[in-house]
């Protein structure tokens, strides 16, 4: 059974900067695809960033430049770096795993950002 536990998010003012983690374990072969995705109340969830096994990464236009996707293969983690935080980025962010051709989500994290 695989498993998704993300760590990170919280409040945090505007302009501040907050990491989210998220980490793999279980009965793991390969890791393709990993990223982040975002919900806010109301909306659609929409993919915030995603990053490839060979390290290419891909942002949605609203955050580039100011957040920073990176894995650890070794550790089976994705982080996402979030920096210039505004109040439209709160949201709920899941992480997505695609393991072994199966997509896994993680059980989401609340980022607030006050303005």
């Amino acid at each position: 059974q695989v498993q998704l536990v993300e760590s990170g998010g919280g409040l945090v003012q505007a302009g501040g900067s907050l990491r989210l983690s998220c980490a793999a374990s279980g009965r793991i072969f390969s890791i393709s695809g990993m990223g982040w995705y975002r919900q806010a109340p109301g909306k659609q969830r929409e993919l915030v960033a995603s990053i490839t096994s060979g390290g290419s990464t891909n942002y949605a236009v609203s955050v580039k430049g100011r957040f920073t996707i990176s894995r650890d293969n070794a550790k089976n983690t994705v982080y996402l770096q979030m920096n210039s935080l505004k109040p439209e980025d709160a949201a709920v962010y899941y992480c997505r795993f695609v393991i072994d051709s199966y997509v896994y989500w993680g059980q989401g994290k609340q980022v607030t950002v006050s303005s």
